[in-house]
């Protein structure tokens, strides 16, 4: 079997002639060979390739296999694959195939068909938005107006001043949804206009309910509390008036005994006025404490029914002295006592300022002279909601009536 007269391996036919390299200016100049392979006999084994030898690989080796002169091919840079001749294993080095291990047999043309990879790609596929596989909703395009002129011109612009976010929500459509990135808007004239009409209109309605809880409190949730109120006072007026039974305590009536002075924020007597269908039980004392649920009598001031003015002072609210502007001269006013009944009439209605206490002295209107007369003065504020003025009723007693003879006329009786 003839050897191959470069590597020695036998069952290889030589070449038919030295393989003469392309031309430099060749546009295929550095593309490798591929050797065409000689065809095997059919039936017969395949003969063994001896393994390259160390040696081979020299550097006369390689000008041999690379011989220089004019119209030859130069050894090829790092990276490439020399063509290779028939038989002949290239060198080992950068980007090429290492020989073959000696307890192997390696088939020098096998490793002309592998090419070089390179160490770094000369270009790189475009790079993929990490969501782009998962039906993320794109990116919306923005102008470059908005964006300034940036490199990114995706990237949502930033609000300026004069400009706010208004968060869109995402809705579904035939392509997809739609982009959820926020609007810019700058306020112009007319918005302005509008968020002042808004906001004015918002206080407005928020003052106006304000004021109607204030006045559904006055009418029906104050009213409420004092008619509570009320109804433990003329109990508390019903035990105090009732008869007693023990023979040993005299009893508290009579020209010859004198009453024992009230206390201050108990129960004194009873008042009414028919015109306004409203009654009260009127406590000692005009302090806040005292007149916060019923009137209240001046403590320097007249009893019922005795000598000067008994004066008597209220809150102007819908559960106490409310209507008492509704008086005329005339009308009846009843005290109820322990036990009498004393029926005043309206002499005057008139409106003075806080500070004319003399509304209230013995003689209304002259502290200094002495009493003659039998007075009722009630005093309120004025006007309703308010308290720079005061109301002023003064009645004068028309006649006492025992409470033995039964309710006076003027209360249906």
């Amino acid at each position: 079997m003839p050897t191959h007269p470069t590597s020695g391996t036998p069952g290889r036919p030589a070449p038919s002639g030295p393989s003469t390299p392309p031309v430099a200016d060749s546009p295929t100049a550095f593309i490798p060979q591929v050797p065409a392979r000689p065809a095997r006999p059919t039936g017969s084994p395949a003969a063994p390739i001896s393994p390259a030898a160390p040696d081979r690989v020299s550097a006369a080796g390689q000008d041999n296999f690379f011989p220089a002169g004019p119209g030859r091919v130069p050894p090829a840079a790092p990276g490439r694959v020399p063509p290779a001749a028939p038989g002949r294993v290239p060198p080992a080095g950068p980007g090429r195939v290492p020989p073959a291990a000696p307890d192997r047999a390696v088939d020098p043309g096998a490793t002309a068909l592998i090419p070089a990879v390179p160490a770094t790609p000369a270009t790189r596929p475009p790079a993929m938005d990490s969501t782009a596989l998962m039906g993320a909703v794109p990116r919306a395009s923005v102008p470059d107006d908005q964006t300034g002129g940036g490199d990114n011109p995706a990237e949502p612009p930033r609000p300026r001043r004069g400009e706010r976010v208004i968060q869109l929500r995402p809705h579904q459509t035939g392509e997809g949804y739609k982009s959820v990135y926020s609007e810019l808007t700058r306020p112009s004239l007319g918005s302005r206009i509008r968020t002042g009409i808004r906001v004015t209109g918002e206080v407005l309605i928020t003052f106006g309910l304000v004021v109607l809880l204030f006045a559904g409190y006055e009418v029906w949730g104050k009213s409420a509390i004092v008619d509570a109120h009320q109804n433990d006072l003329n109990s508390q007026l019903a035990q105090e008036w009732a008869p007693t039974d023990d023979p040993t305590v005299a009893p508290s009536v009579g020209p010859s005994v004198k009453p024992s002075p009230p206390v201050r924020g108990k129960p004194l007597a009873g008042l009414y006025i028919p015109k306004l269908d409203k009654n009260w039980v009127v406590v000692e004392g005009v302090t806040q404490q005292d007149i916060r649920y019923a009137p209240g009598h001046y403590p320097a001031s007249a009893l019922p029914g005795q000598v000067g003015n008994f004066s008597v002072a209220g809150h102007r609210n819908r559960a106490t002295f409310w209507r008492l502007d509704e008086l005329d001269d005339g009308d009846a006013i009843v005290v109820e006592s322990k036990t009498d009944w004393y029926v005043y009439r309206v002499s005057q209605s008139r409106i003075v300022r806080p500070t004319q206490v003399e509304v209230v002295a013995p003689v209304p209107g002259d502290p200094d002279k002495k009493p003659t007369k039998r007075m009722l003065t009630l005093t309120t504020c004025n006007p309703k909601f308010d308290n720079y003025q005061r109301l002023i009723i003064h009645a004068e007693l028309d006649r006492t009536q025992p409470k033995s003879a039964g309710r006076p006329a003027e209360l249906g009786g």
